[in-house]
C-alpha cells in the first residue's frame, strides 16, 4: 500500500499573522481555511506546485505555546526546494525574511538557511539532481 507525507504541523501563535508571512512574504497558496470551532481552524498552505503542506496550528495550551519557533530544538525544521535559488533568495530578502547564513555551495545543492516569523529554521535549497552530484557538477555562483 502506497503512503506518502502530507502535511506537517507547524505551530502558530495566530492564524492570520502566520498566513500573512507564509502567503505574503514566501508566496505560499493557501489551501484552506476552514473555521471548525470559534477559536479553531483548519489551515493549510503550500508552496506553489507542492504536493505536501504546513497545518497551521494555533497553539492551544502552555506547552505548545512554549514550543513555537522551537518544534526542532534549533536545527534546521523544514526544506524548501526550489529550481532558482537567486530569483528565490533574492526574492525573500526585499521581503525582510532574515536568513542567518549566507549561501553556501555544498555537494547536494545551494542552500541557505532562513528563519520563519517564528524563528523555525529552514533551508531554501536548490539541489543537484543525483546524476549530476555523481559526475561532479560545477555549481554556478547564487550570490
Amino acid at each position: 500500500m502506497p503512503q506518502r507525507l502530507s502535511l506537517t504541523a507547524l505551530l502558530v501563535d495566530d492564524y492570520d499573522k502566520a498566513l500573512a508571512f507564509y502567503v505574503g512574504k514566501l508566496g505560499f497558496v493557501l489551501r484552506e481555511d476552514t473555521p471548525l470551532a470559534p477559536d479553531k481552524r483548519w489551515v493549510v498552505v503550500a508552496p506553489p506546485g507542492s504536493a505536501n503542506g504546513l497545518l497551521l496550528a494555533r497553539a492551544a495550551d502552555d506547552t505548545q505555546r512554549e514550543a513555537i519557533g522551537n518544534q526542532s530544538g534549533g536545527r534546521v525544521f523544514l526544506f524548501l526546494e526550489t529550481d532558482d535559488f537567486a530569483r528565490d533568495h533574492l526574492a525573500y530578502t526585499r521581503e525582510g525574511v532574515r536568513f542567518v547564513e549566507v549561501a553556501r555551495h555544498e555537494p547536494y545543492g545551494i542552500v541557505a538557511v532562513f528563519e520563519d516569523l517564528y524563528g523555525n529554521r529552514w533551508d531554501l535549497i536548490q539541489p543537484i539532481p543525483l546524476a549530476g552530484r555523481a559526475q561532479g557538477a560545477d555549481l554556478h555562483d547564487c550570490t
